[in-house]
């Protein structure tokens, strides 16, 4: 089974490409929650690993499940949802650890 189109030519993954996709997405989850749960790594190596396997999360969901795919034609579309994607990641990440900070200051 090959990329199935719909109607509107559009490409849609192939069932190979969604598997992958799941495979490592579970990978990207479980390293994360392998170094938390064994407690081997220091703190600031453990907050690294997991900035890290969540951005790739991230470009692996866009890549394989939304199909971005920033060398044909649509890729000036496809830039403006990187962008967007990372204005979005930057607020949700800015903005929780400010109100961590602020909270962790707070109370004590």
């Amino acid at each position: 089974m090959s990329t199935s189109t719909s109607h509107d030519a559009q490409s849609h993954g192939s069932v190979k490409s969604y598997i992958w996709g799941l495979v490592f997405s579970i990978i990207l989850t479980v390293i994360p929650f392998g170094m938390v749960m064994t407690g081997g790594f220091s703190e600031a190596t453990t907050v690294v690993a997991i900035a890290v396997m969540a951005v790739l999360q991230v470009l692996l969901q866009l890549i394989l499940f939304m199909h971005l795919n920033l060398k044909t034609e649509e890729g000036r579309d496809s830039g403006s949802v990187v962008f967007f994607t990372a204005v979005i990641l930057t607020l949700v990440i800015g903005g929780s650890l400010w109100i961590m900070y602020h909270l962790h200051i707070n109370l004590m």
